[in-house]
């Protein structure tokens, strides 16, 4: 709890002077794509974790810590985002919320893994997730024919010039984009990494 009071008085500090970007805090941590997280309930999947944390950018590593007999979640673990910036958006805007109840801490972090870790075991991917949730990918994918027989959903479309034409500075752009794949998968029920962009 100190250190989520912490970082919040960090912030406020910054904007109450008007510190720039280049002058803050977490310009420190500008080498790592890492945070930490914890005090998330014990519940949540890996998948619950993503769609929580995608809010700011495209996670690309997860490793959700778990109790070694019994593999029930321990509430906390490293998350990494493939934009740097993202990890800004995170700690500013989740750290000291709740969720169940529970105050999450998220904070930025190095992560060093371990020698006997399979860094492949904590990829995080929409193929990796639908996989862990149980999904067959080569039966929910739609055949080449039909692919080409119908024709784009607007949401297809909104998604191909959203990939083409949306600024690519904008830390906003993979959450937006992921967001759109899974509005065209909710339509078709299927995974949104085998959906057509064209």
């Amino acid at each position: 709890m100190n250190q989520i009071r912490a970082i919040q008085a960090l912030n406020k500090k910054e904007i109450e002077n008007g510190i720039s970007p280049e002058a803050s805090w977490h310009r420190d941590y500008r080498n790592t794509a890492f945070v930490y997280f914890g005090g998330l309930p014990y519940e949540l999947s890996e998948g619950d974790i993503i769609t929580i944390f995608s809010q700011f950018g495209e996670p690309t590593f997860l490793k959700l810590v778990r109790d070694k007999e019994t593999g029930k979640s321990k509430g906390f673990g490293w998350l990494k985002y493939e934009d740097q910036r993202s990890t800004d958006l995170a700690v500013d805007n989740l750290g000291g919320a709740e969720i169940q109840g529970r105050l999450v801490r998220v904070d930025h972090a190095e992560y060093k893994a371990r020698d006997d870790e399979d860094q492949g075991e904590f990829k995080v991917g929409w193929e990796d997730i639908m996989k862990k949730e149980g999904h067959d990918l080569e039966e929910d994918a739609p055949s080449s024919e039909e692919e080409e027989r119908r024709p784009a959903l607007p949401e297809e479309r909104e998604l191909a010039l959203l990939m083409r034409d949306h600024d690519d500075d904008d830390p906003m752009k993979p959450f937006l984009i992921e967001e759109k794949k899974k509005e065209v998968a909710s339509r078709w029920g299927r995974s949104p990494k085998k959906i057509a962009t064209g």
